[in-house]
């Protein structure tokens, strides 16, 4: 059964009161958080920040499969999200290439450091005494900090490790101070690598000073509690990227838990636990290209497309309102919802805006505008042709639907197709396009049916705009129309 007009137009209001307070700027009626949760999320070229794009670089005689480059793309996007920017993109490009736009990061040198550290962790025993259970993982610390860095000439040397500090590795531990970090050349044993770690985070010593707590794996706890009981008094040495950060003295049994200590402020011991937690990167990277947009560059832009935007609709609508007079004014409120809605849509999805997504969203609109004119065509037709107000309308939105729905659903197939190649070949400009040109045409269809129809049948049903006229048929046309039949 047909839900009568004004039960529609009551949904459509609902609706539309929802998406607007949805839309509304800044905390504005905020419930329970919702709208703070689902801001505005806007892409590099909008609000500014750094585009790296990274290359594979493996050693000679191997190759990069997909999965190790997807393994690497993985471990870099946990490094990102340790960073607390909003809404990175870190995605492959290719069978050897990442790409990592980070919008609004304030440091970009900082982050292209981050970036680029293997933060490769073990806990070696500097004497090359064997483990209990007779297993021997050998790892020479004269080589590079940073595989990296070797691979990228010209580029920022990697943060470097902190000096040999003498912290404690867990409770009842002390240091040995002044322990020198071993020669280049020899060979360690590693007792527990990066691997073996389950969490790594910021956290304050009983002094005060920051530190970096970590937590085992529990076959790692049993091999490190094995080791820590048999060597009491000895030293052991933290490596990170072959740099000696610490080397404490073993005084008591250590299990499951330590602490990295000597960190020199908050931001050094939280760059540090966001590598530990990422673990070593599958394959070195190298920096192929990196690109930093301002925020001023990203203001103008939304200035001007605000302009463009406005002096389109303001065109569109004018247009509509002088050729279809009364239903052009309600295309013009219908589009105004539509708006309302698709805005909406894109904070709840949650959908990152770029100038191309911007593009494609004022196309959307060009797109719902098509579908009133060939309606309102329709309409003009069945109303010359003799019909009443009311017969007409409806046989203008039948006749019309089927070239509104194909018209649509071919835009729609063709923006999927556009996303999906974005998404392969690392095009983010293509992909948010192609987004929301999709949401918008989607919501465009719901506006132009639905919407508009409800507006004009209540129009009708109320008696008001029953000249001919109103809709955009002159007297002679209909004298015309009814002479030829």
């Amino acid at each position: 059964m047909r839900l009568r007009p004004w039960h529609m137009a009551a949904f459509i209001a609902v609706l539309t009161l929802l998406a607007g307070w949805v839309t509304l700027p800044g905390e504005l009626l905020d419930i329970n958080g919702y709208k703070s949760r689902h801001p505005v999320r806007q892409g590099l070229d909008l609000q500014g920040g750094l585009q790296v794009l990274l290359e594979a670089r493996p050693p000679a005689g191997q190759d990069v499969d997909s999965a190790t480059l997807d393994g690497t793309r993985d471990t870099i996007e946990r490094r990102v999200n340790g960073l607390g920017v909003s809404e990175p993109l870190i995605q492959t490009r290719g069978d050897n290439q990442i790409i990592v736009e980070l919008p609004g990061i304030a440091n970009p040198e900082d982050a292209v450091r981050l970036l680029q550290q293997t933060a490769l962790l073990e806990i070696i025993d500097p004497m090359g005494q064997f483990l209990p259970d007779g297993t021997v993982v050998t790892t020479s610390l004269g080589g590079p900090a940073s595989l990296l860095a070797e691979a990228t000439p010209g580029l920022a040397s990697p943060v470097a490790a902190s000096p040999i500090a003498t912290p404690v590795a867990s409770p009842g531990a002390s240091p040995i101070a002044n322990l020198p970090a071993p020669a280049a050349g020899p060979v360690f044993t590693t007792i527990i690598s990066g691997a073996d770690l389950v969490d790594a985070f910021l956290t304050r010593d009983p002094n005060g000073q920051f530190v970096v707590s970590f937590e085992l794996t529990s076959e790692a706890a049993d091999i490190f509690g094995a080791y820590t009981s048999s060597h009491i008094g000895s030293p052991m040495s933290i490596v990170v990227d072959k740099q000696v950060i610490s080397s404490p003295r073993i005084d008591g049994a250590i299990s499951r838990e330590g602490v990295i200590t000597g960190m020199g402020d908050a931001e050094e011991a939280r760059n540090l636990a966001i590598q530990l937690k990422a673990g070593s990167l599958a394959v070195p990277l190298a920096v192929v290209q990196s690109r930093t947009v301002g925020p001023t560059l990203g203001q103008d832009s939304i200035d001007k497309s605000m302009i463009a935007g406005i002096v389109g609709l303001g065109m569109v609508a004018l247009f509509m309102v002088l050729y279809y007079r009364v239903p052009g004014i309600l295309s013009v409120v219908a589009l105004l919802i539509y708006t309302i809605l698709t805005f909406a849509l894109f904070k709840i999805i949650p959908v990152t805006l770029t100038l191309a997504g911007i593009a494609g969203f004022i196309l959307s609109i060009g797109m719902a505008v098509d579908a009133n004119v060939l309606i309102f065509a329709r309409l003009k037709e069945e109303l010359r042709g003799g019909r009443t107000l009311s017969s007409a309308i409806e046989a203008g939105f039948d006749h019309a639907w089927p070239s509104i729905r194909d018209s649509n659903i071919s835009t729609m197939i063709t923006s999927a197709i556009l996303y999906w190649f974005g998404q392969y070949t690392g095009a983010t400009i293509i992909t948010g396009f192609a987004l929301t040109l999709f949401v918008g045409v989607a919501v465009s269809m719901f506006t132009a049916i639905t919407v508009t129809r409800t507006f004009l049948r209540l129009l009708v049903g109320a008696g008001m705009a029953r000249h001919r006229w109103w809709f955009g048929v002159e007297r002679g046309e209909l004298r015309a129309a009814m002479g030829a039949d």
